[in-house]
């Protein structure tokens, strides 16, 4: 009996290490810089796709600007989150 719920609450135990590892793949993942370019790739392509469509000229050099406002963002949003929590937490 002892010996039985022993092995369930280790079972328990096994499947909660394995949700913080999923949980903790994740925010890894969110926070990535393998994340963030993938996205300022996308970014970039679309815009460039849509600016080409329009008969933008130069549409190559003007699809860099959402895809650079996109990196400078997710790089400067840390600093501010940061300094948010400090001012909150006062």
């Amino acid at each position: 009996m002892e010996s039985e719920r022993l092995e369930k609450l280790e079972a328990e135990v096994q499947i909660l290490k394995a949700r913080n590892a999923r949980v903790e793949a994740e925010k890894a993942w969110e926070t990535s810089y393998t994340r963030t370019f993938s996205i300022a790739f996308v970014t970039y392509i679309v815009a460039a796709f849509v600016l080409y469509s329009i008969g933008v000229g130069n549409f190559f050099l003007g699809a860099l600007v959402p895809a650079v406002g996109y990196i400078l963002s997710t790089q400067s949003l840390p600093v501010i989150r940061r300094w948010w929590i400090k001012k909150f937490l006062r």
